[in-house]
């Protein structure tokens, strides 16, 4: 099989491989199209410690072609979009069964756009933030994957108010499809705020946003930390500053709930498929790479270029 190999050097490479077998509660998939995650670029740039060569790629969408030991023989047929710990930018890749989930609402390249983005989303909102009605909502990153979806989540979940921040000013009218009620670019936050304060604060940006998050958290509002994109450099909070707001700061990592809670992370992409399903949330694929070009689809992610979702042909 064909698949995009991740080397020693850095860079991808697309090479024939033996295809994978699926072990015990595995699925083997026929990969259609792999979505491009920030997974990817954290992976490449070494962020994670995977040996190489390494096939990236921790989405795929396709059809189950083989069951492996105890996964029920029905299954095979059925299309799915499948959260995996890599390999997912080849023509056939593994994936827990449980993490198979049933694309069979949506289309195919929709379903490549789900991926980890999707049930994150859904998680960041209704599982840790428990976003409920009346509530304001500021979102970070908010024309990203996650960001697009976490809005309109949001939105379901019947929050009154919902602002968004971009990067900059080309992304503003683009966050605005996806239920924010303002967009503001990042060099505004937070003063274009006043003295604004928010029930729940999506922060996956870190370093100096995240101080100014803090500021902005209303009594008994909730922070949800979900990844560093600015910068790695801790940021130090004051517990006891917090219980005297009654306020509280949380974390998100979908990657470790796949490894350990993997029926929960399930779950909830059952729940955020039901809603894309129904109509209710939309995905939006706005670029396609081929399996080739799988390096630029990774590098115009890490460089701010990609809005929405990006997703890759495989097959």
């Amino acid at each position: 099989m064909k698949a995009a190999v991740l080397g020693t050097d850095d860079r991808l490479r697309i090479s024939e491989l033996a295809e994978p077998v699926a072990g015990p509660g595995e699925v083997a998939i026929r990969v259609a199209y792999a979505g491009v995650q920030y997974g990817d670029v954290l992976a490449r740039a070494g962020h994670f410690p995977i040996p190489r060569p390494f096939v990236p790629g921790f989405e795929a969408a396709g059809e189950i072609v083989a069951v492996g030991e105890g996964v029920d023989e029905a299954r095979i047929g059925e299309q799915v979009t499948a959260l995996v710990g890599g390999g997912g930018y080849a023509e056939v890749v593994i994936a827990p069964a449980v993490l198979a989930i049933n694309a069979a609402g949506v289309g195919i390249r929709e379903a490549a756009a789900f991926g980890w983005v999707a049930p994150t989303a859904y998680d960041l909102i209704n599982t840790v933030a428990g976003v409920s009605l009346g509530d304001s909502v500021l979102i970070h990153a908010a024309a990203g994957g996650v960001g697009s979806l976490a809005g309109q989540f949001a939105a379901a979940a019947g929050a009154e108010r919902i602002v968004g921040v971009v990067g900059d000013a080309g992304r503003v009218d683009y966050a605005r499809r996806f239920g924010y009620h303002e967009v503001l670019v990042r060099e505004e936050f937070p003063d274009a705020l006043g003295d604004e304060t928010f029930d729940v604060i999506l922060d996956p940006i870190g370093g100096a946003a995240r101080v100014a998050n803090l500021s902005r958290l209303a009594p008994h509002g909730r922070i949800v930390v979900y990844g560093n994109i600015a910068s790695f450099e801790p940021v130090t909070v004051s517990a006891d500053d917090l219980l005297m707001q009654g306020q509280s700061l949380m974390t998100y990592n979908s990657n470790l709930a796949g490894r350990t809670r993997p029926q929960k992370l399930a779950d909830s992409a059952a729940l955020a498929m039901a809603l894309v399903a129904g109509g209710s949330v939309r995905l939006d694929v706005t670029a396609e790479y081929t399996l080739a070009d799988v390096g630029n689809a990774i590098a115009d992610l890490a460089g701010g270029v990609t809005r929405g979702k990006s997703i890759v042909r495989v097959g």
